[in-house]
């Protein structure tokens, strides 16, 4: 199994999610939010994956990876970055109890 085949899970979870927020208010600003937390996620990713691969803290066997690099770092693990930006806020949002007002809408 390839490491991009494991992300799909978590890739379609998050999906789901963050469309059961689309009713709720402020949906543009939660997303535009996560997109800029995700620039930061993805930047650091870039930075600290990099240097421990370089230090050699890890390696990835080659057969299951894209081949796609941002230096050192597979494309894959910038991809649990990119979900949490998203999954975080929007399953904090579903857990938030609605107000009276919003409810009887």
């Amino acid at each position: 199994m390839t490491y991009a085949l494991i992300v799909v899970p978590f890739a379609l979870l998050t999906l789901i999610v963050v469309l059961a927020t689309l009713p709720r208010p402020e949906f543009g600003r939660r997303m535009a939010a996560s997109g800029i937390a995700t620039a930061v996620l993805v930047g650091l990713t870039a930075v600290f994956d990099n240097l421990m691969i370089a230090a050699g803290l890890f390696t990835y066997p080659e057969e299951h990876l894209s081949g796609v690099r941002i230096g050192l770092a597979p494309i894959e693990d910038f991809s649990y970055a990119v979900c949490a930006a998203f999954l975080i806020p929007a399953v904090y949002v579903l857990l938030t109890p609605r107000h009276p007002i919003e409810a009887a809408a």
